[in-house]
């Protein structure tokens, strides 16, 4: 299964929901992967798949300094899944890959 390609992300945590878009890519035979957030562009590490299961963490600075841990199942165009950070309860993550834009 590919799950390469531009996601639309949103993580419902307890301070309302952010949104972020995932680049999902291969690069030299390595899934790889960029997080571009409201307040900052990390690099997704460890990002894993196995079967329909995405996992990875990114180390955030804002709003405050954080790794969130994800873990999504992908079926599809949707993922759904959780994101745990520090001694906050795991927020749920949904999201949806975007289709590429035609050439006119």
């Amino acid at each position: 299964m590919s799950v390469e390609g531009f996601w639309k992300v949103a993580v419902a945590t307890p301070f309302g929901t952010r949104r972020t878009e995932l680049e999902l890519f291969t690069k030299d035979g390595a899934l790889q992967g960029i997080s571009r957030g409201e307040k900052e562009t990390l690099t997704l590490k460890d990002l894993r798949l196995e079967g329909d299961r995405l996992s990875w963490y990114q180390s955030i600075t804002k709003p405050m300094r954080m790794d969130l841990v994800f873990d999504v199942v992908v079926d599809g165009d949707e993922m759904t899944g959780t994101a745990r950070g520090g001694p906050m309860p795991a927020a749920k993550v949904s999201g949806h890959r975007e289709t590429a834009a035609q050439p006119a």
